[in-house]
């Protein structure tokens, strides 16, 4: 079983009050941060952690921190990305409506380190449940000094907000995020200038997904070595993983980065396996917007080597033979998936939460849903798969943020992996067009 950092708690009754988080070690990073550490030592111990970002794009939290600018006189401010709203994600939820508590803490100690006397905290939309805990939350924080003037008598101060969405997924991007909090249409925003330096209401800001900002607290609390030496490599510390799709046990895994990505799928202690007995097909292993891969290349590299729940092992092969750990969307498919569905299903999405602002995404993104469409619904033709792979080339790299690669990679790693399934779907078109059909190599028509 291995260490459980962020959910060790999880399922204590009432913890999320303050007075059962408190009695379970709660706000200690707080008191020692305020107390005992400068705020640039709190952002050392950060780096020294080796924590990546955990929203998807991995990258080092802690030098992200020390990117922020800090002209005398102007404010900054932590921005807390929880606008969670990538298919087959679903950690943060979880993590805000269970342990409110860990992720004010969280707020509290990485605002200190980041001289934010002013912090927010954007919440999906539809998520007005988790909203109003989290406000409980923040109010017992307020009510206990751990928020507002003086904290613990540090002379330090800190506001903390809650800010709902309207239901974006592009609202996810950090600088879209931005626009959305000062009240403008979510649109991203071109840069430089980066958020470090011109962020909210143009002043420095750090933006950081709920899971990053949670992580904060052991670190502090423990020390970044200790939290560094969990994990393999530059993949250190823990990982919410949700686990979904055909396997027996879904839901939301805390494991340390470096498990086999078989052993987390077939251990008893993780997913369980495939459900009915069936054979797995393929996985999609951060989220809808990473490549997906086939049954052979999830669970061992081109290479061989048995393929690793870390950054680097997922990724290895490049996007040829790899996959991004993403945000650890982690979506199973037994042999009955039909992967044009899938792929068309996912293309939908992104057309649909296209911004509209880039010209290869906002027509792209619709090429590819119209293509997929066809195919799927048996009026495709074989040129069709080419012209995928060839708008899904146009989109990358062309686009103001990534949701123009969240939608292109998945499409092109489909038809890489699964070519012969696109043409089974031109030669047999009346057959594939039906409901519940599946390329035949890989299962029954059911």
């Amino acid at each position: 079983m291995g260490r459980k950092l962020l959910t060790e708690h999880i399922n204590v009754p009432g913890i999320d009050t303050f007075e059962v988080y408190r009695k379970h070690g709660g706000y200690r990073s707080v008191e020692k941060a305020l107390k005992t550490m400068t705020p640039d030592e709190v952002v050392e111990e950060v780096k020294k952690s080796g924590l990546r970002g955990r929203g998807g794009a991995g990258f080092p939290t802690g030098m992200k921190w020390s990117f922020l600018a800090k002209p005398e006189g102007v404010p900054r401010h932590l921005v807390c990305n929880a606008d969670e709203s990538e298919p087959g994600t679903f950690k943060d939820r979880e993590l805000m409506s269970k342990l409110p508590h860990l992720l004010v803490e969280g707020m509290i100690t990485s605002s200190y380190a980041l001289g934010a006397n002013t912090s927010y905290i954007y919440i999906r939309g539809e998520l007005l449940y988790v909203l109003r805990i989290l406000e409980k939350a923040i109010a017992e924080a307020y009510a206990n000094g751990f928020l507002g003037k003086n904290i613990l008598g540090s002379g330090y101060d800190l506001d903390l907000h809650v800010h709902p969405g309207g239901g974006a997924y592009i609202c996810g991007e950090e600088t879209a995020l931005l626009e959305s909090l000062e009240g403008k249409r979510g649109n991203p925003r071109n840069k430089p200038p980066f958020p470090a330096v011109q962020g909210l209401y143009a002043r420095p800001t750090v933006v950081n997904n709920v899971e990053s900002i949670a992580a904060v607290v052991p670190i502090v609390n423990d020390g970044g070595e200790e939290y560094a030496k969990i994990g393999v490599g530059r993949s250190t510390g823990t990982k919410l993983i949700s686990a979904c799709g055909h396997v027996r046990k879904p839901g939301i895994y805390e494991i340390e980065l470096g498990v086999p990505v078989e052993e987390f799928i077939y251990s008893d202690e993780y997913c369980g396996g495939i459900w009915k007995g069936r054979d797995l097909k393929a996985v999609v292993a951060g989220g809808s917007s990473v490549p997906i891969l086939p049954k052979e290349l999830i669970l061992k590299t081109a290479a061989g080597e048995n393929r690793l729940m870390t950054y680097e092992s997922l990724s290895d092969g490049g996007f040829v033979t790899g996959t991004m750990l993403g945000s650890g969307g982690f979506i199973a498919m037994d042999e009955t998936t039909c992967i044009v569905r899938n792929t068309w299903n996912f293309s939908r999405f992104y057309h649909h939460e296209s911004c509209g602002q880039c010209s290869p995404c906002r027509e792209g993104t619709g090429w590819l849903e119209k293509v997929l469409h066809r195919l799927e619904h048996g009026h495709g033709h074989m040129h069709d798969i080419d012209l995928l792979v060839s708008v899904a080339k146009q989109i990358e790299g062309n686009t103001i943020c990534p949701l123009g690669e969240a939608a292109a990679w998945p499409v092109a790693a489909a038809v890489r992996h699964f070519r012969h399934e696109f043409e089974w779907h031109v030669t047999h078109a009346k057959q594939a067009a039906q409901p519940g059909a599946v390329y035949p190599a890989q299962g029954v028509l059911v």
